[in-house]
């Protein structure tokens, strides 16, 4: 069977040896001169190439006790928002690429994502379970305005009726509201909107390619409007940058329509460390040594905590009083933990001749 290739990013031209797109160093997200317009302009142009991959399987399994979910899609590798503290970074060293601005640039793409959901889907042993999207890199970064990968992959878990949760950065989800509300209607779709900080300077540097907060905010407000269970992530909290907004973020989730908030300390896993570092001496080195400090006390004297549960919740004096201001903001502003139970009484496996070969 010929090799598809994909739909092509707008400017791109295609590298047939490589399998790849390579993109100009002009090409910007017309999200990311909006999102930036009120700030500082647009962001700085950086050349980004997208690598087709053509993965065996689609579905990732996780048997971490401290996470909701046990399996999960990335339709990318890899990310453009370029936010400093992600904790997917280390991951680009699987292709031997830094995690630095190689994860934001050399990006991977995996278009046969959907026709491998339908196939796995398909198999009589499958068992339903809600799917998890964003776990690793945002299923909704610019690249995919043209790829559409993720959108994709909603109107097979639609189809089968499987029920699924997104995590995003990006006001891009409520271009599939079409298919989200109809499955949130059905108790199939809940939605978590991550808004780490509302301040324009620290937004800057912090996510740099990332949609405006307040976008963001406008996201929840849409997809709440519409029925869509939705939550804000507050994630992750930054102690001496960022954990000063805690209770305005909260306040602002709830008054956008949030069903609740969850907040989670940074994290600093392998060469996230340096890299954050480096990032606190180029914009906050009147800081920096008091950051690392508390975050060090959050992780039982280290920069970053592996362990189950504590690795979500920090420990210490300084977490206890990140989850009592937490806790007090939350009640204040009607935001009671209400979680969301996904239906996965009404999955119907893929019909066709995929469903014939298991």
């Amino acid at each position: 069977m010929p090799e598809r290739k994909p739909r092509p990013v707008r400017g791109a031209t295609w590298n047939r040896e490589s399998t790849r797109f390579n993109l100009p160093q002009t090409e910007v997200d017309g999200d990311w001169l909006d999102a930036r317009a009120d700030i500082d302009g647009a962001p700085p142009p950086l050349a980004t190439s997208v690598t087709v991959e053509h993965p065996r399987t689609i579905i990732a399994r996780n048997t971490s006790p401290d996470v909701g979910f046990d399996r999960s899609i990335n339709p990318y590798r890899g990310c453009e928002h370029g936010c400093i503290y992600c904790f997917a970074r280390p991951s680009h060293a699987f292709h031997d690429l830094s995690p630095g601005l190689d994860f934001e640039s050399r990006l991977f793409a995996k278009p046969d994502a959907p026709a491998l959901l339908r196939a796995e889907l398909a198999k009589r042993q499958y068992e339903v379970r809600p799917m998890a999207l964003g776990t690793n890199t945002d299923p909704y970064q610019p690249i995919e305005r043209d790829w559409r990968i993720t959108r994709s992959i909603l109107e097979v878990l639609r189809d089968t009726h499987h029920p699924l949760t997104i995590t995003t950065k990006s006001d891009r989800v409520v271009r599939d509201l079409d298919i989200l509300a109809p499955m949130a209607a059905q108790g199939l779709a809940a939605v978590a909107v991550s808004v780490t900080s509302l301040d324009p300077v620290i937004a800057r540097t912090l996510e740099p390619r990332a949609p405006h907060p307040e976008r963001r905010l406008a996201a929840v407000r849409t997809l709440a409007d519409a029925g869509v269970p939705t939550y804000v992530s507050i994630a992750p909290v930054i102690p001496a940058i960022t954990d000063h907004e805690l209770e305005h973020l909260v306040e602002r989730a709830a008054r956008a329509g949030a069903r609740a908030c969850f907040f989670i300390p940074v994290r600093l896993p392998h060469e996230v460390a340096p890299l954050f570092r480096a990032w606190l001496d180029a914009h906050y080195p009147d800081r920096a040594g008091k950051v690392m400090a508390t975050i060090q006390s959050l992780r039982g004297g280290r920069d970053n905590d592996p362990g189950f549960f504590t690795r979500m919740q920090g420990q210490g004096p300084w977490a206890e009083l990140m989850r009592t201001r937490f806790r007090i903001a939350c009640r204040r502003h009607g935001l009671v933990n209400r979680g969301v139970t996904l239906r996965c009484d009404l999955f119907r496996p893929p019909a066709g001749p995929q469903g014939e070969l298991f």
